[in-house]
């Protein structure tokens, strides 16, 4: 359950993220769009100003309408006659004067030395390029009619000639001069220019200008990020505490059959006609029941004042293994209520002195006998306890003939509430056996490990440094 429920908060605080994060760049991009519309707008207006006054009279820059008048008037009367008889002809001639025109006037330009002298007068803060461009050009023989002499939607290029500057984008965001100057007259011609002017590193400029607004927006996202780790957190934080209370007693509860069995078989056999002559079997009976009394005590104490399971507090004291194994087995035979299980302990290690926690050493003994006996449908269930080892380690081996574990679920063999499937076998309790083994083996600082094939039985090894 408490996997979904993370699940489910982490997916509606990415979706509350994305939402946010939608709306800020919404925000981000209009005002990039705003100030894309808006940028040089106050250089623009005082560079039109002066370009004004400078063309004042004039076309394109000063001297560019002496120039025009020089090559259009010079031709004027050759171009009415082809007009009249020889459209053909006409159409050549006017594209080699416009050509004409076009190179005299690029060789003429002085907006190289007037652009910079307006940036100059005004102290403008950026570097401005710009380009001047003719659209069109007509002329008129008889007063009433333009006849094209140069058109861009007819000749090219789309952007209109060039006549100077190094602007190479031209949008009608960075066009801040667009001028048609024409005469009534007869013999008169009509011209149509624009002075393009922008910045090379216009978008540069824009994030620029932007700069607090990104700060600000990256400071407003990255504390409700912050606001949002911290209440996730704490929230996990609070809910993985509940969780461990829970799966503690769920735990204890689960461990409380097996001294209670045991108790409850001892007292039975005390009740025995046989036992009442019997000094040293009542001795052994009454060392069981007393032994699993003490368990049961330490179980109540556990479950009153352990809250954290993931941090076991051991009581570790040295003692021998094999003695520690051989009171153990003898308390689960006296509780085994299954005939067909034969239950073998192999003592080989000679250095079996090491630091140990009696108590949970026995819950995980416990647990793995229990897992070998309630996986396991063979006629006769065989368990096998050994021990073996050198003087750097010593190795627990508890090996059954059972139904064995898949590698699926191999994986995930000691997670908690994990309950293994396909093997043929109900799966009974509350999954946390192999769990409770694997948190005894991590406080000891143990290690274990595990063989086991489907149908072949499974083989669990502890290792123990010494």
């Amino acid at each position: 359950m408490l996997p979904l429920q993370l699940n489910k908060y982490k997916i509606i605080c990415i979706i509350s993220m994305l939402a946010l994060s939608g709306v800020q760049f919404f925000l981000l991009y209009n005002t990039y769009k705003l100030e894309d519309e808006h940028l040089y707008q106050s250089e623009s207006q005082l560079i039109v100003q002066d370009y004004g006054k400078s063309i004042k009279n004039d076309k394109l820059y000063p001297g560019g309408e002496a120039i025009m008048n020089r090559y259009i008037y010079g031709d004027m009367d050759r171009l009415e006659r082809l007009y009249e008889a020889d459209r053909s002809r006409f159409d050549t001639v006017r594209l080699q004067l416009s050509t004409k025109i076009f190179q005299a006037l690029r060789k003429a330009n002085n907006m190289d030395s007037l652009l910079p002298a307006y940036a100059s007068k005004h102290k403008l803060r950026h570097k401005l390029d710009y380009a001047l461009t003719i659209d069109l050009i007509e002329v008129k023989f008889d007063g009433d009619s333009d006849v094209v002499l140069y058109d861009r939607r007819i000749d090219g290029p789309g952007s209109g000639a060039v006549i100077g500057g190094k602007l190479r984008h031209f949008t009608p965001k960075n066009q801040i001069v667009h001028l048609t100057v024409s005469s009534d007259a007869a013999h008169s011609y009509r011209v149509t220019f624009n002075l393009y002017v922008d910045s090379a590193t216009r978008q540069m400029d824009i994030l620029i200008s932007m700069a607090p607004l990104f700060i600000l927006s990256l400071l407003s996202i990255l504390a409700v990020v912050l606001l949002f780790y911290l209440t996730y957190s704490k929230w996990v934080r609070q809910k993985k505490i509940a969780d461990m209370k829970s799966d503690f007693i769920n735990g204890i509860t689960h461990e409380f059959h097996t001294p209670l069995s045991a108790i409850m078989v001892a007292n039975k056999s005390l009740k025995t006609d046989e036992m009442f002559g019997n000094r040293s079997k009542v001795t052994r009976l009454t060392d069981i029941i007393q032994r699993q009394s003490e368990r049961l005590k330490t179980l109540f104490e556990r479950v009153m004042d352990i809250t954290n399971l993931q941090n076991l507090q051991l009581n570790t004291v040295g003692q021998s293994l094999g003695l520690l194994l051989d009171d153990i087995m003898l308390d689960y035979r006296l509780k085994l209520n299954d005939t067909r299980v034969v239950l073998n302990f192999d003592g080989q290690g000679d250095h079996d002195w090491v630091m140990v926690d009696a108590f949970w050493f026995a819950t995980m003994v416990n647990n793995l006998l229990d897992n070998a006996i309630k996986y396991n449908r063979s006629p006769e269930k065989h368990i096998t306890v050994k021990t073996t080892g050198d003087r750097r380690r010593l190795h627990l081996i508890i090996e059954d003939n059972g139904v064995g574990i898949n590698e699926e679920s191999r994986k995930h063999i000691f997670e908690k509430f994990y309950r293994g499937k396909g093997n043929g076998v109900p799966s009974t309790g509350l999954g946390l056996g192999l769990y409770y083994v694997k948190l005894c083996v991590d406080a000891h600082r143990w290690s274990i490990g595990l063989e086991s094939e489907p149908g072949k039985g499974s083989r669990f090894v502890v290792t123990i440094p010494l």
